[in-house]
């Protein structure tokens, strides 16, 4: 959203207070913001979407009879934990290289507070990034070991289509759905 459109938001609610309109303007875009906003938000994106990073691998089809886990299989799940990996390092590089040109000292403090929170929010996304290729890391050792594609806690097959939406699961749907349930009984 632009400054001069948050103001005119905050022209028509004066309940709302200075704050809010920094945090509004650092946001992410919704559908009504202005397009520019909305590019913005396109070239971020995080890296926990991870469905759109892989997609020009596709999904592996087994064939009848197949062996799970066998050696094609698990190339095939290599590749895709690679071609990952390179795409998040170079999301990293270029933050790297771009944050320091974007820096900009701005005189209205909320132009300031909207930057700090767009740079804190990237450096969040690009921490994000960096434990996730450290699992990737760590997965792909596991398909080196050949203990790839096995729920940790049970020792059941993972599925491939599990394994194909998130390459790095190492729990069963069942497994993980139970551990979920764990952390909402803990949080309560």
């Amino acid at each position: 959203m632009l400054l001069a459109e948050a103001v005119k938001v905050n022209a028509k609610s004066p309940s709302r207070n200075v704050v809010t309109l920094a945090l509004k303007v650092a946001c992410p875009p919704l559908p009504f913001l202005v397009s520019s906003r909305l590019h913005l938000h396109r070239e971020h994106r995080s890296a926990m979407s991870t469905d759109y990073l892989h997609k020009e691998i596709p999904p592996y089809l087994p064939k009848k009879g197949e062996e799970y886990m066998n050696t094609e299989m698990r190339a095939h799940f290599r590749r895709l934990l690679d071609s990952l990996k390179e795409e998040l390092s170079r999301d990293i590089e270029r933050t790297v290289h771009t944050m320091p040109d974007e820096a900009t000292v701005f005189a209205d403090p909320n132009d300031r507070a909207s930057q700090e929170s767009d740079m804190a929010l990237e450096l969040r996304n690009r921490d994000r990034e960096r434990k996730l290729i450290k699992k990737i890391e760590e997965t792909i050792a596991k398909i080196d070991s050949g203990d790839y594609g096995y729920c940790d806690s049970c020792g059941v097959e993972i599925g491939l289509k599990r394994l194909e939406a998130r390459p790095t699961a190492s729990l069963c749907i069942d497994c993980k759905t139970l551990d979920e349930m764990r952390e909402k009984q803990v949080a309560k």
